[in-house]
């Protein structure tokens, strides 16, 4: 027993340091960001954005690698299984906490296999239409949606992606169901809105403002509160007619568990640089979102966030009986 013991605590002596030498020197390869849905949507630009300014702060590059599907939990999926040594990452919203309880089984454990790094912006989704949809305000298109939203097809991301759940608590609030949608990615399923060949899209402020302000599709109401300054004339939803309506997205950043605390660290500090710079603030704003401030940007900030994020969705999504095998 007592060689045992000294040999437990040789092997530890000897681990600790290899621990400390391996956070030194990292990073020393390129690191990849995984972004779990198709390029061209929020998530990839907001992926991109952040990723560059990494790059330039950590001295490696960070690559977008895109693995789209199953409402994001394919990437998800690909993050807790790699290596925990800080060399592939993961840039996820709110759809990530509710996949836990939309999903019955996943290869993952939610709470158990992923790291919070840190949060990165927050901003409301926008209610859209293809330009020529017969509504012509948020209120006439939610009273058209009460009387045939059936014949409505909205479009959404996969089940779990935002765009969906915001499809979710837009029908349980008007008491209908909408024909549904479901494509890789909400960059194609703007692309189809667009083209007309679907109704309606609930998509992030960071790719639907452009597209709002660019005379392609049609704005009905935001999702949030207050109104967004670059779309002052666009309604919020309670102001269109549905009271207690609120529904916030935001983005963080992950790793796998188990990734040392040191690495933890100088990843955390390359991503405060990032939302620090007056640029990428700038970029988000033009889009209506926003970043976190700097003490909300902490990996325990985040790791709180997306634990009463978890729960939230676990009551929402037992509500609509909406979970299903995957």
């Amino acid at each position: 027993m007592k060689r045992l013991l000294q040999a437990v605590i040789a092997t530890t002596a000897i681990m600790l340091p290899l621990e400390g030498a391996m956070a030194q020197d990292y990073p020393n390869r390129n690191i990849t960001l995984i972004v779990p849905y198709a390029a061209g949507g929020p998530s990839d630009a907001i992926a991109r954005l952040i990723g560059q300014s990494m790059s330039d702060t950590l001295k490696e590059q960070v690559i977008i690698e895109n693995i789209a599907g199953a409402g994001g939990t394919m990437g998800a999926s690909r993050l807790a299984k790699a290596e925990k040594d800080g060399y592939t990452l993961l840039i996820h919203h709110v759809a990530l906490a509710a996949g836990a309880s939309l999903y019955k089984n996943l290869a993952y454990d939610t709470l158990g296999d992923i790291e919070p790094l840190g949060l990165v912006n927050y901003g409301p989704m926008v209610i859209t239409t293809r330009k020529d949809y017969p509504a012509s305000d948020g209120k006439a298109l939610f009273a058209k949606l009460k009387t045939d939203g059936n014949k409505t097809t909205a479009a959404h991301a996969g089940v779990g992606s935002n765009s969906h759940l915001c499809n979710l608590l837009l029908q349980q609030a008007l008491g209908v169901n909408f024909t549904e949608a479901a494509y890789r990615g909400t960059g194609p399923a703007m692309t189809d809105v667009m083209g007309g060949k679907v109704d309606l899209l609930c998509d992030q402020s960071t790719t639907a403002v452009p597209q709002i302000q660019g005379g392609t599709i049609k704005a009905h109401a935001v999702t949030s509160e207050d109104r967004l300054d670059v779309i002052k004339d666009v309604p919020t939803v309670q102001e269109a007619g549905i009271k207690d309506f609120e529904f916030v997205i935001w983005h963080g950043l992950y790793a796998p568990k188990g990734v040392p605390q040191d690495v933890v660290k100088k990843l955390n500090q390359a991503l405060q640089v990032a939302l620090d710079d007056s640029n990428v603030k700038a970029r988000f704003a033009d889009v209506g979102t926003q970043v976190f401030g700097p003490s909300e940007r902490t990996p325990e900030a985040h790791r709180e966030r997306f634990e009463k994020e978890v729960k939230t969705w676990q009551d929402v999504i037992g509500k609509s009986g909406v979970a299903q095998a995957n």
